[in-house]
């Protein structure tokens, strides 16, 4: 197996660098990672989202807070119910607010789970959608300088291959246009296409039943 794997690479490197020693290869290499990472729409990305997950996590925790609270409601009015002091009316009017309480809280919970999963899926898919608009803005700066500098052939620096091994085992430093991407990433003035708008949270139910305001948040 490691012959086999010894012998791929050896075929797939030796045409182009024989074809290069010819001169009729131009090779670049770019470290997509580095570019992914030193592009200010990504570091403005990241802290859209981390804002995201504070304030999700706050909305989160305001949710149990009220829903321990309801809890605390219902267990001493069962306390109240023990005592023999009270009358049955009384008695009465005391267990029909438990049993309301209890409905509340139920509905609390039910909503509680409802904001969690909501909110998580919706902090995922936007995650998601951000870091492809930014692979997709830095893959078309790239294809911009491959053009303008008529390259063959592109390599990714960072990638590694499914048998774990790196794509480029070793480049010279004057194949990399790394920097040149970066820079034209950062080019002030430069129209970017990356949407970094938030979703707004899911509504609260009811007042009754969600005695918590609603909040808003939004990976690479």
């Amino acid at each position: 197996m490691k012959k086999l794997l010894s012998l791929a690479l050896t075929a797939m490197l030796a045409l182009p660098l024989a074809a290069f020693g010819q001169g009729s290869l131009k090779i670049g290499t770019i470290n997509m990672d580095r570019a992914f990472k030193e592009y200010t729409k990504t570091k403005e990305a990241e802290k859209k989202i981390n804002d995201a997950k504070d304030a999700a996590k706050k909305e989160f925790d305001d949710r149990t807070d009220a829903y321990k609270k309801a809890l605390e409601e219902v267990n001493n009015l069962n306390k109240q119910l023990e005592s023999q002091a009270l009358s049955a009316d009384k008695k009465t009017q005391l267990a029909k607010d438990r049993d309301d309480k209890i409905n509340n809280i139920k509905n609390m919970e039910r909503e509680i789970n409802e904001f969690r999963q909501t909110r998580e899926n919706q902090l995922r898919e936007q995650a998601l959608r951000m870091r492809e608009g930014i692979v997709k803005e830095i893959t078309e700066i790239v294809n911009d300088k491959v053009k303008t500098l008529n390259m063959d052939l592109v390599f990714d620096k960072s990638g590694m291959s499914f048998n774990g091994v790196p794509l480029v085992m070793y480049s010279r430093d004057s194949y990399d246009f790394t920097n040149d991407v970066v820079a034209a990433l950062n080019k002030p003035g430069r129209t970017s296409t990356l949407n970094t708008e938030m979703p707004s949270s899911p509504p609260a139910a009811a007042a009754k039943t969600s005695p918590v305001a609603s909040a808003t948040p939004k990976k690479p």
